[in-house]
């Protein structure tokens, strides 16, 4: 009983025990294990934290440091835009100051007028007094000569106030032309000197080069050789390039250069953009050009109408027609005696402007009118007619005001000037014309001008000798005191100024001067 209690505690209970110690034992290893690894997880749980609060204390500090550059930084524009600000009120001041100022001395200006004008009216009414009396007193004196004519003579008393009345007449009407001339140099006088103010103001804000852009007509070649490859085989490119710009291109003996000659400058234009291309890129053939004229015809349209547009910007004369705008742009490659017609137009807009603002008109409409003044000459090669009929036509078509239809027509004085604006334009453009160096003269045509002035003026009975100044400006007549009197000089200076209008082309403005001297020579022995 006892062994095989035994034998059942071996073989059953003992694997049994043995499995309990075991695990127990793997069970106390395992929680000794996972203790051990628990310590180990807190150490570096700790270990990290502490990291994380090093961290933490440092990114801190970081960006408390950038925030106080951001802040400087903030301050630092703040106080650039204050200062910026600061500046901009002082200048906003230093104008505003500076119109005070202006408007100050423009009514000091106002109050002297108003003193002259004063003073002028005092010395009007005096004059007026002035004759009153004298009218009193010829009737006294008519009365008494009438009274002693009377007594004196057997006439009738009908017949002595005739007498005395034309006498009276004649002494006061010698007296009334002499008043009359004296307030009509005077008046003169005045004019000039306001309109000597407006014109120098005028011309002293608005300023520009003296020399202005030519157009070019001449093409350079490399050399000789491509003369024959832009004639082509039995003349078929020169041909082409004729008949596809309309120009006609002269190669003559100039070494290395081929004219283009045509009334038209757009033209010629193209056909010079054309040449320079097939110059640069050497292929030249009848297709080649075809395709290049008609690519410059599209870009020199698109380039037209940019032009107009910059330049209406520019001027500033508000809305316009679009085709007007393209014609405007159609200028630059037009020119008058060297000088570009759309620098002229502009610079005579400008000029309008600028004396139609000191006259008090309207300055928009006066510089709208001098731009256009020559519009014309941007179709004069098209249509029929002067520059001034093309350009009146075309005003009245893109409904113009009346203003800058007129400023058009009397430019050259082809139509009566109705309003202020259209003397202005006319003035500007005199003005801009006949500027040193606005205009190109060859020296033969410059010679042979001022010689027929002088030949003109010789022609006259009575002129002994005449002189042309200022580059055929003026022209100085010197003439014969015993066959010439007073009076005659004046109808001789308009007879002399009638013959150059009908025989002279001349840019601007001649002035005659008609000098007439008496010399006594006595000698003292």
């Amino acid at each position: 009983m006892n062994v095989l209690i035994l034998n059942v505690f071996v073989q059953v209970l003992l694997p049994i025990l043995i499995g309990i110690i075991c695990l127990g034992a793997g069970l106390a290893l395992g929680i000794y294990i996972i203790n051990q690894k628990f310590k180990k997880a807190q150490t570096s749980a700790e270990i990290i934290l502490e990291e994380a609060r090093k961290q933490a204390k440092e990114d801190q500090k970081e960006t408390i440091k950038e925030t106080k550059i951001e802040v400087q930084q903030l301050r630092s524009e703040a106080n650039s835009d204050i200062q910026t600000r600061r500046n901009a009120v002082a200048e906003l001041e230093k104008k505003v100051n500076q119109r005070e100022l202006r408007i100050d001395n423009r009514s000091d200006s106002l109050d002297k007028r108003e003193d002259i004008i004063i003073s002028k009216e005092k010395h009007i009414d005096n004059l007026k007094a002035d004759i009153e009396q004298r009218n009193t007193k010829s009737v006294q004196v008519l009365e008494e000569q009438e009274q002693k004519l009377l007594k004196i003579s057997n006439l009738s008393e009908d017949e002595a106030k005739k007498l005395v009345m034309e006498k009276v007449e004649n002494d006061m009407s010698i007296e009334i032309a002499g008043y009359i001339q004296d307030k009509e140099e005077e008046a003169k006088t005045i004019a000039k000197k306001k309109a000597t103010v407006i014109l120098a103001n005028a011309i002293q804000q608005y300023s520009t080069e003296v020399i202005q852009e030519k157009c070019v007509s001449v093409v350079e070649l490399p050399n000789d050789e491509m003369k024959g490859r832009i004639i082509g085989r039995e003349g078929r490119n020169i041909r082409a390039i004729e008949a596809a710009t309309g120009v006609d291109l002269i190669i003559d003996d100039t070494p290395e250069a081929v004219v283009i000659s045509s009334f038209d400058p757009v033209r010629r234009e193209i056909a010079r953009r054309t040449m320079e291309t097939l110059i640069k890129d050497g292929r030249i053939q009848p297709s080649r050009i075809e395709d290049l004229v008609e690519k410059y015809k599209s870009e020199l349209d698109t380039e037209t109408r940019e032009i107009g547009e910059k330049i209406v910007f520019q001027v500033g004369i508000g809305k316009i027609h679009p085709e007007l705008v393209k014609l405007i742009g159609k200028l630059k490659f037009r020119t008058s005696y060297g000088q570009s017609v759309l620098a002229h137009s502009v610079e005579v807009a400008l000029l309008t402007g600028k004396m139609a603002a000191e006259l008090g008109e309207n300055e928009l409409l006066a510089r709208r009118a001098g731009l256009l003044h020559d519009i014309g000459k941007s179709m004069d090669a098209e249509m029929e007619g002067s520059h001034v009929d093309i350009g009146v036509e075309l005003a009245n078509r893109y409904h113009e005001k009346p203003e800058v239809i007129n400023a058009i027509a009397s430019h050259h004085g082809d139509v009566e000037a109705n309003n202020i604006i259209s003397v202005l334009v006319s003035a500007s453009d005199t003005l801009s014309a006949a500027r040193p160096g606005a205009r190109n003269e060859s020296l033969e045509n410059y010679i042979k001008r001022l010689t027929q002035l002088e030949e003109i003026c010789n022609e006259f009975a009575g002129v002994e000798k005449s002189y042309a100044l200022q580059a055929g400006r003026e022209i100085r007549v010197i003439v014969k005191p015993d066959k010439v009197d007073d009076k005659t000089t004046y109808k001789l200076a308009r007879d002399i100024k009638a013959k150059i209008e009908g025989n002279l082309q001349y840019p601007g403005t001649i002035k005659v001067v008609v000098i007439r001297e008496t010399r006594v020579n006595e000698i003292a022995k």
